[in-house]
């Protein structure tokens, strides 16, 4: 099989990393890549929003399968028009995307079909928003209706913070057209984990539980990023609260996506809040997190690729998947002042040292420039380990962290202790 993956990121290279292990693949593909897949790939110098190029690019090569690792070319509709030339795609279609696309639509949704949620309105002008923040009160969650690459949502502390979130957003273009609406909703207290599965619009296999570490910061202080890490199995999904997850988050999201008339293919993404044995959902994905996806590859011990190849054939009811028992972490490097405004083109070093039994590194931002390594985007690495607990897997990534370095790199040094709290 010849094999397409879109994207350039930690999540792609993970992908990549673990289609490129299966007997059934003789070539992978990557647009437009990055540096770290281009040594287990072939990449492409396709952007991910160039469907036409991509389209043509599948056709020419005879691609089997292509799997779409990005939100932005599903929100677009690349799955409607590779579907449209008879070629299979791993992803969601546009109309089903939109789950990600629009908080709004997908709190609409939660509320229509009894998806467990937070409290929430809809505004698209600054004083209705500010009057439901005085009623509300602080702490208050503010959100970008559209996509803003998982740096859209404030957890503002204060009425200064909340009322500056809203006005940034709705009149000061913060987000661009992704602030145009915003959802605002109470904040809810609890711990927060990752919960994906695999559907084909009816049936529904859960990955391994996870857990993301969103904030900037140790300790979850600090704006919002795309993930700064990500460890799995997470202690805090019990076989309880699995089994909460799935019944009243994904069986009535899929159910009621199909009910809309916007049958849900792919992998869906919950990130939840988790409160003793309540359940909440904070937002949907769709696709795999990042980082959430790269120690989540390392633990499956199945060949991923008949799994993507049924979801694109729209039928899993007889896929199974097998788990190693090991626990993986991954911890993220990125640039100086990530989430703000960051330096590219710092040189990187350590790399050649830091790869080990058990211990990958996925390239999420970086480049080439005259042979050298170089820094080219916020979140830079994706350090992932493998460890009989979790507690050794932290160790053995935080190992191969300590070789790496670059001008003003940061990291979080509290990624997956919470695993190891009161366990």
């Amino acid at each position: 099989m010849k094999i397409l993956v879109i994207g350039s990121g930690g999540r792609e290279h993970a992908l990549v990393w673990k289609i490129a292990q299966s007997p059934l693949v003789e070539k992978v593909y990557c647009a437009p890549g990055n540096p770290g897949i281009g040594t287990i790939a072939e990449n492409v110098q396709i952007k991910v929003d160039d469907l036409a190029g991509l389209l043509a690019f599948a056709r020419k090569e005879a691609i089997d399968l292509t799997v779409v690792g990005p939100e932005l070319p599903l929100s677009l509709g690349v799955v409607d028009l590779f579907e449209e030339y008879g070629l299979k795609i791993f992803g969601a279609r546009k109309n089903a995307a939109i789950i990600e696309a629009s908080k709004a639509f997908s709190k609409d949704l939660m509320k229509k079909y009894h998806v467990p949620t937070a409290a929430y309105e809809v505004f698209t002008e600054v004083e209705p928003a500010i009057a439901f923040i005085d009623k509300v009160g602080v702490p208050i969650v503010v959100k970008a209706d559209g996509l803003a690459a998982g740096k859209g949502v404030i957890i503002a502390q204060t009425r200064d913070e909340a009322v500056s979130a809203v006005t940034d957003m709705l009149s000061g273009n913060a987000f661009g057209s992704a602030g145009s609406r915003v959802v605002i909703e109470e904040f809810l207290r609890g711990e927060e984990a990752s919960f994906l599965a695999f559907t084909d619009g009816e049936n529904i296999i859960p990955l391994a539980s996870a857990q993301d570490h969103k904030a900037v910061y140790d300790g979850d202080t600090g704006p919002n990023t795309g993930g700064m890490g990500a460890y799995s199995p997470a202690p805090v999904v019990t076989p309880a609260i699995h089994e909460k997850a799935m019944e009243e988050v994904m069986r009535r999201t899929v159910d009621g996506m199909a009910a809309e008339g916007r049958p849900y293919r792919g992998v869906l993404y919950a990130g939840l809040m988790i409160d003793g044995d309540n359940v909440k959902t904070l937002e949907f994905n769709a696709r795999f997190g990042d980082p959430e996806c790269q120690p989540l590859l390392m633990r499956m011990k199945s060949d991923i690729v008949p799994v993507l190849m049924a979801v694109a054939e729209k039928d899993i009811s007889n896929v199974q998947i097998e788990w190693h028992d090991k626990a993986a972490v991954c911890v993220v490097m990125a640039a100086q002042n990530y989430p703000g405004d960051y330096a590219k083109g710092d040189v990187i070093t350590g790399l050649d040292v830091a790869n080990a039994d058990d211990l990958f590194v996925f390239h999420a931002g970086t480049a080439l420039d005259n042979g050298r390594l170089i820094t080219n985007g916020g979140r830079v690495l994706g350090v992932t380990a493998l460890g009989s607990t979790v507690k050794e897997a932290i160790e053995r990534a935080y190992s191969g962290v300590s070789t790496i370095s670059w001008r003003g790199v940061h990291y979080r040094k509290d990624i997956g202790r919470k695993a190891l709290i009161g366990r």
